[in-house]
């Protein structure tokens, strides 16, 4: 791993650090990059049998679930499980018989996770302090992997893929909600670390995720547009990143909303390991 790659890992962990902290402290999702980008499509009947904490910490571009099509009996793993929203959620789906897995590196929110796990009490779910690069669990274990806005976080993302295949059983599937880019992005917003921990930076674009999945050896992938966003969705993060201080004081603004406006789209992505 390159020393860029390291400071991507260390600056997204203490990102949603301070998110998980936020939450805890009944504060909400910190950034309004996380707040726009993180518009959760969770109906009452979800979020009604869920912690206020979990709801807090949630900071996806999606829910995932309804996506996942999930069974009774089925083991999930979501990754970059956060405050644990998705993985209570599956728990509760593939219920009495399966299992949901929780992964993230950041140990506040693995402490935030476990805690609404209580409180929800939901016995059948776990979860795993670890990194997406290099899965805690062995070959062939899982039957659905998903994820809600954390792929684009990865400075590696085909050792991310590579271990998606591994850890999925023959058949297995992806059913992730990200953010996809719909064209290039310049080196000085692809390197403005702020852009990286608010989902955009980092995204790949539409037709480098299909490559990048079909070379890990997945088929039958798709990528369904959510949400393009706009100039007013662009302006308003960008508003809030300098608010907080996470553009770096070079980086042309007004140029920058250009650039992305149109550029970003939060999407549905689904692959399948062969049988």
């Amino acid at each position: 791993m390159s020393e860029r790659d390291d400071d991507i890992k260390e600056a997204v962990r203490d990102h949603y650090a301070k998110a998980a902290r936020a939450a805890e402290s009944c504060c909400g999702p910190i950034g309004a990059a996380n707040d726009l980008i993180g518009r959760t499509l969770y109906g009452e009947d979800a979020t009604e049998v869920l912690p206020e904490g979990a709801l807090a910490a949630s900071l996806g571009c999606g829910n995932p679930t309804p996506l996942a099509d999930l069974q009774p009996g089925q083991i999930v793993l979501d990754l970059g499980s956060g405050g644990g929203i998705d993985v209570l959620l599956s728990a509760r789906r593939v219920a009495p018989s399966g299992k949901a897995y929780g992964l993230d590196m950041t140990p506040e929110m693995l402490e935030l996770a476990r805690r609404n796990q209580a409180e929800a009490q939901v016995e059948n779910a776990e979860f795993l302090e670890g990194t997406m690069e290099a899965i805690p669990l062995p070959e062939g274990a899982i039957d659905v992997i998903i994820s809600n806005c954390v792929v684009n976080l990865s400075a590696d993302k085909p050792a991310v893929f590579g271990e998606t295949f591994r850890v999925l059983k023959p058949g297995g599937r992806l059913a992730l909600s990200d953010i996809v880019l719909r064209r290039h992005l310049s080196d000085p917003v692809g390197a403005a670390m702020g852009l990286w921990t608010g989902c955009v930076a980092g995204a790949l674009l539409e037709n480098d995720y299909v490559d990048q999945l079909e070379v890990a050896g997945f088929e039958q992938i798709g990528i369904e547009p959510v949400h393009v966003f706009d100039r007013a969705d662009i302006t308003q993060m960008a508003e809030d990143l300098q608010l907080s201080g996470d553009l770096p004081a070079a980086l042309d603004v007004d140029a920058t909303v250009d650039e992305l406006d149109g550029a970003v789209m939060s999407a549905f992505v689904r692959a399948r390991k062969p049988q």
